[in-house]
């Protein structure tokens, strides 16, 4: 099997700018970001999605975003801060290898990653029987 755009930079196969790495944890700028900055954090094993990687390494992978987010806000002078992450192709995903936004938001910038209010549906109780049944 082909390894994925992000095992290629892992393994130096392609080029990325890189911020900071630990023993589990690679992050670098996005090569299309949203705002100055928007950096990529991942594991550095291969795990598709927030589905397929462990719980304890999934702790550790948010603890460096924070680090990061941290970093957005004291040295690029953020005001505000996106995290976000996406689980398959409906969701956005691009890269099927598990992997945080940290995106630095200013007052002018116009960046709209999530419109709001997209769903009309009023069916808040429906709902939370499902989610909350059996948890």
């Amino acid at each position: 099997m082909e390894k994925c755009v992000f095992c290629k930079i892992l393994d130096g196969q392609i080029l990325a700018h890189k911020i900071y790495e630990t023993d589990d944890v690679f992050v670098f700028l996005d090569i299309d970001p949203y705002t100055k900055g928007h950096s990529l954090i991942i594991p550095k094993k291969h795990y598709q999605d927030i589905f397929d990687i462990p719980d304890e390494e999934l702790k550790e992978l948010i603890i460096e975003v924070k680090k990061v987010a941290k970093l957005h806000k004291e040295r690029l002078g953020a005001k505000d801060i996106n995290v976000f992450q996406r689980n398959g192709i409906l969701a956005g995903q691009e890269i099927e290898h598990i992997h945080f936004h940290v995106v630095s938001r200013d007052i002018d910038d116009e960046v709209e990653i999530l419109p709001r209010g997209q769903y009309k549906g009023n069916d808040f109780e429906e709902v939370v029987e499902l989610l909350t049944k059996q948890i």
